[in-house]
């Protein structure tokens, strides 16, 4: 059984699951996203009493909670027990862009002059991690969502909203791959 779950799954496997996913939570009447978690965890605590916007009931979202925990989890059994310890693979022109960049060949799933206790403690990325957690937080709540929430589950449901938010997401990225990261690093 280990052996089937450690080789690579075709691609259309994802576009099943995803699809039976949002069938079943289209009837439920549920939308999905990851970033509305945050909401909830904030109601939790009480932030509720000081800002209107996380005062609501966050009992109705204990479903997405318990999506948020199996994602941890998941994340943590295939860290620890599904991983064959062989080295992050990425494609060569990805690896000969980034070391014109200054970063080492890629040792695991992130890189770790930017993910690691020695990069955390200095000044560049510090900044880096703080101003890109804000940007992150920010933006989806700007854009009413994360990137997960309105590519699948708007998209999913034809709001046009979604369409531009993940137009935007694509702009987005785009920009930074290509102009933002080459300037910083």
């Amino acid at each position: 059984m280990l052996d089937f779950l450690m080789q690579p799954w075709p691609w259309w496997f994802s576009g099943m699951i995803i699809s039976a996913v949002m069938f079943s939570m289209l009837f439920f009447g549920k939308s999905f996203g990851f970033s509305s978690n945050l909401r909830t965890i904030c109601t939790i605590v009480g932030a509720g009493k000081r800002v209107k916007f996380f005062d609501f009931d966050w009992k109705t979202q204990s479903w997405n909670l318990v999506f948020l925990v199996g994602a941890i989890i998941g994340g943590y059994i295939a860290n620890n027990y599904l991983n064959d310890g062989a080295a992050f693979r990425i494609a060569d022109s990805t690896a000969k862009d980034l070391a014109a960049l200054g970063f080492a060949q890629a040792q695991e799933i992130q890189p770790l002059e930017l993910f690691s206790w020695e990069a955390i403690f200095t000044l560049k990325g510090f900044a880096i991690l703080s101003i890109g957690g804000i940007l992150v937080g920010f933006g989806s709540r700007y854009a009413g969502g994360c990137t997960s929430g309105h590519a699948i589950s708007g998209i999913s449901n034809l709001q046009i909203p979604s369409i531009v938010a993940v137009v935007g997401f694509f702009i987005g990225g785009l920009l930074m791959t290509h102009f933002i990261f080459p300037f910083i690093f």
